[in-house]
C-alpha cells in the first residue's frame, strides 16, 4: 500500500537501499501495517477549576467528570475522553474530544502520564495518554455532549491513608474523594502508589477500589491531583 504520509522526504536517511534491494518507496509499496495487531489510542483530560484566585490548595479546585452513557462502566463518572484520529496528533485529540464532551474549547494542555494495562478497557487493547489543564470556572460554561450523559464540576479530596517502605521501594495508599450534590454522586476509590527508588523510578498509580468512577479513571485522577497538589 502506499505510505500513510503524503510527503516521505524526511524519511529517506541516507538514501540506500535495504537488505532486498528496495528504496523507501518501494519498501512502504509492499509493506503491511496490519502484520502486528495494534492496540487504540485515546486520550482522557484531567481539567481542574477555580473560582477567582482561589487555588492555593487542592480543596480549592474542582475537577471535570462526565458520566458514561454506554458500556463500558456505563453509568459512572468518567474523564473527557476518546479514540485519537489516523491523522491527529494527541494533544489535538485531547482538546477535540474535551470539546465535544463537555462544550470547553481549546484549553492549554500538559502531557503528564499514559495508562497501558492490558486488562484497563474489555472492549480492545487500549492505550491513554492523559493530560492536565487548570481553567478559571467563571470562563468556561460547561454542557455535556457526544456520548457522555452529562458534564458536572466535582468537589475533590485527597487523603493519605497509609505509607509504608518496602526494600527499595515505597507504598503509600490514597482515598480518592469526588463529590457533587447536585448530581446525586458521593465517591471514594483506593488507590496505591508505588514508586521505586534510585537515579531511574518506577512509578505506578493502581486502582484498588473505583468507586463509581470508570476504568482506571481513579488512579488517572490521583497522579494528577499530586503532581498539582506539588505546585500550588
Amino acid at each position: 500500500m502506499p505510505s500513510f504520509l503524503k510527503d516521505i522526504s524526511k524519511f529517506y536517511g541516507t538514501g540506500e537501499l535495504n537488505q532486498k534491494g528496495e528504496s523507501l518507496k518501494e519498501f512502504l509499496e509492499t509493506y503491511d501495517p496490519y502484520k502486528y495487531k495494534t492496540p487504540s489510542c485515546t486520550t482522557d483530560a484531567v481539567v481542574f477549576s477555580y473560582e477567582k484566585d482561589q487555588r492555593s490548595q487542592i480543596e480549592d479546585l474542582k475537577l471535570l467528570l462526565v458520566k458514561r452513557s454506554n458500556h463500558p462502566s456505563i453509568g459512572y463518572w468518567a474523564l473527557p475522553g476518546g479514540f485519537v484520529n489516523m491523522e491527529e496528533n494527541l494533544e489535538d485529540a485531547a482538546k477535540r474530544e474535551l470539546e465535544e464532551e463537555t462544550g470547553v474549547p481549546n484549553l492549554p494542555m500538559e502531557q503528564f502520564a499514559v495508562y497501558g494495562n492490558f486488562d484497563r478497557d474489555p472492549r480492545t487493547r487500549i492505550i491513554t495518554t492523559a493530560y492536565m489543564a487548570l481553567v478559571k470556572r467563571e470562563e468556561v460554561k460547561v454542557q455535556a455532549g457526544d456520548d457522555a450523559a452529562d458534564a458536572a464540576w466535582f468537589q475533590i479530596g485527597i487523603r493519605l491513608l497509609s505509607k509504608e517502605r518496602k526494600m527499595h521501594r515505597i507504598e503509600e495508599e490514597y482515598e480518592l474523594h469526588l463529590f457533587n450534590a447536585e448530581v446525586g454522586v458521593d465517591t471514594k476509590a483506593k488507590i496505591l502508589h508505588t514508586t521505586t527508588e534510585g537515579m531511574i523510578r518506577e512509578e505506578k498509580f493502581i486502582v484498588i477500589d473505583a468507586g463509581k468512577i470508570a476504568c482506571d479513571h481513579g488512579a488517572i485522577i490521583t497522579q494528577a491531583i499530586l503532581l498539582l497538589k506539588n505546585r500550588l
